[in-house]
């Protein structure tokens, strides 16, 4: 329970929720960390938009309440949609926002900025003693990245008491930097817009607003909470998140357990655990076979599921995969991104057929096959707020091969769990391989790294834990009750 000796009324706005609506990591933290704070024992609902994906639990759906189309806001529903591992899932119903094909953030009508300008106001209309739904208030309002950001700053401008407010931020480098001249239209006052406030480089931004006016800020790891407050990390967000910094933590997100268990995982052929590791090897022979792959158990297989971006410092793989390929090695890789990454590693797929496999595109079962097919997993990011893959691997006894950033440095073991390099170039990671190479040549020495990560326990228990105490902690700052008159600006004076 959180430091109020009490269950609190927990309201989470998020753009995306796994199983219905993901692009990564944030998907998968929405859809994990709500239903953990459930069996801590708070009452926890989640907010949503109601995509096209959504549209079956729509229309099975409860309406809550109703509104017509006031100011710059559409009218809409606030729908329930069942319970969701024990969270009530709340539907913005907007048609006109957010009924439209494509990804979550599909923007062909340049009207992103209004779609999920219209959804934090919802979340924080649902925070307030106005609320649409008055059968129900939260005590504190946790939004997550910028679609939801601008819901501490429209906090501010509602009347009456309001919930307190908690904003993740899941990757610095995703602003939501929208025209400023928008700034009206989405009732943003002009005294907010300046460099001091929300303006960012002659922009609004929704994320500089939630980092302005949320009452705690948290990352999702501990070591990204320090990154981001130099410049190299910051995305030149570093000034204000120092200003703010008592108000900054981060919490490690955690592997989801019922959806990564190799014990229990529905897409492997052979499930497994730590004291039976040798049914491993039954879905290497199954991905090998499936990818194409020469069926051998003898060369070290190395997998790579995710974006494929610079980022993600898929350059430096494909620079290295041609030496890998000279050592015996094998290599798996799964997901889309930058094309010019994409055709290299097409081509290199094409030039060492039976060596190197490249499906483009996302595939969860095949996904959760590689984690367990693979000896190896690659993620040289070069910058890596959280990343989840290094848990899943560490939980699946696939060593993982890590560049020394965000919670991938807070994950990973050099020599214990797995192998750590620094630069970001490709002789780094090159001489990372070669240690991994090395290790797997040695059955008993392999058989210690896999068990060591095993052995770790990444699972949302502990992160749920942290993240009520946090709230505990922000409900006491603000007083024992979260509905407080008070309002305040966390806004410094304008130069």
């Amino acid at each position: 329970m959180s430091r109020t000796d009490r269950p609190l009324r927990i309201l989470h706005a998020t753009p995306e929720c796994a199983p219905w609506v993901k692009t990564g990591g944030l998907g998968d933290v929405s859809a994990a960390l709500p239903g953990a704070l459930a069996r801590l024992g708070h009452d926890v609902k989640l907010l949503l938009p109601a995509y096209p994906a959504l549209r079956r639990l729509l229309e099975a759906g409860r309406p809550l309440a109703e509104w017509s189309a006031h100011g710059p806001w559409p009218g809409g529903r606030l729908v329930h949609a069942g319970r969701h591992r024990g969270v009530d899932l709340l539907l913005h119903d907007c048609p006109a926002l957010f009924d439209r094909p494509g990804g979550p953030y599909e923007d062909a009508r340049g009207d992103n900025a209004r779609r999920f300008a219209a959804f934090a106001h919802l979340a924080a209309r649902l925070a307030t003693s106005g609320s649409p739904w008055p059968a129900w208030r939260p005590d504190l309002l946790h939004v997550h990245d910028w679609p939801a950001a601008l819901a501490p700053a429209y906090l501010q401008r509602l009347p009456g008491p309001r919930a307190a407010s908690v904003l993740t931020i899941h990757n610095l480098a995703f602003q939501g930097n929208f025209p400023l001249h928008l700034a009206h239209e989405l009732e943003l006052p002009g005294e907010w817009l300046h460099p001091e406030g929300i303006e960012f480089w002659h922009q609004v931004s929704f994320l500089k607003a939630g980092v302005q006016f949320a009452d705690a800020l948290t990352t999702v790891s501990p070591n990204y909470a320090r990154e981001i407050l130099g410049t190299a990390h910051g995305c030149g967000f570093d000034g204000i998140l120092r200003r703010r910094a008592d108000r900054l933590v981060g919490i490690l997100n955690g592997v989801d357990r019922e959806l990564w268990n190799p014990a229990t995982d529905p897409h492997l052929p052979a499930r497994y655990d730590a004291r039976a590791l040798p049914r491993k090897a039954v879905n290497k022979r199954v991905l090998q076979d499936r990818l194409g792959l020469e069926q051998s158990g003898a060369p070290m297989l190395f997998g790579l599921v995710g974006r494929l971006t610079h980022q993600k410092g898929i350059d430096l793989v494909v620079a290295v995969t041609p030496w890998l390929v000279e050592q015996g090695a094998q290599l798996a890789v799964l997901g889309q991104g930058e094309p010019a990454l994409e055709a290299a590693l097409q081509a290199l797929a094409e030039r060492h057929q039976g060596r190197v496999a490249v499906r483009l595109g996302f595939d969860e079962p095949l996904a959760h096959l590689i984690e367990a097919g693979c000896d190896a997993f690659l993620m040289p990011s070069r910058f890596e707020p959280c990343g989840l893959n290094q848990l899943y691997s560490l939980a699946y006894g696939t060593v993982p091969i890590v560049r020394a950033t965000g919670g991938l440095a807070d994950t990973v073991q050099e020599g214990h769990t797995g192998f750590v390099f620094d630069d970001p170039q490709p002789a780094a990671l090159q001489s990372a391989l070669e240690r991994a190479l090395a290790a797997y040549r040695q059955p008993v020495a392999w058989r210690t790294l896999q068990q060591a990560g095993m052995a770790q326990d990444h699972g949302w228990e502990a992160s749920a834990a942290r993240y009520a105490a946090l709230y505990g902690d922000v409900l006491a700052r603000r007083g024992a009750d979260a509905f407080c008159s008070l309002c305040h600006s966390n806004l410094p004076p304008r130069a």
